[in-house]
């Protein structure tokens, strides 16, 4: 068992995980650090344990999204409408992105 430190938005963390883990651990933290930080950019001040919850409501629902696209694949979609699905779900992210830079 392995134990590293890492940094989510400003503060330490430390973190047991499998040994030859630590890597894959560090760009979980990271990922999530980067989502933090841009939630409480594009928010403002609210409380930490709010942005916390916030930033795991995005991620959940980025999972979410990918079990959809799992699924559709499994159900036989055309490979058209895979594409389809694909592009039209980055056109909504890049959207929405765009919003909160325009409104930052």
């Amino acid at each position: 068992m392995s134990l590293i430190t890492q940094t989510v938005n400003g503060h330490n963390y430390e973190m047991a995980c499998d040994d030859g883990q630590e890597a894959h651990l560090r760009k979980l933290a990271a990922y999530v650090d980067e989502k933090v930080r841009g939630l409480a950019e594009s928010v403002g001040p609210a409380g930490e344990k709010r942005v916390l919850v916030m930033t795991s409501l995005l991620i959940a629902d980025e999972l979410f999204e990918a079990y959809q696209q799992v699924r559709a694949l499994s159900d036989g979609a055309s490979e058209q409408d895979q594409a389809a699905a694909v592009v039209e779900s980055c056109t909504q992210r890049i959207e929405a992105i765009a919003a909160r830079l325009a409104g930052a």
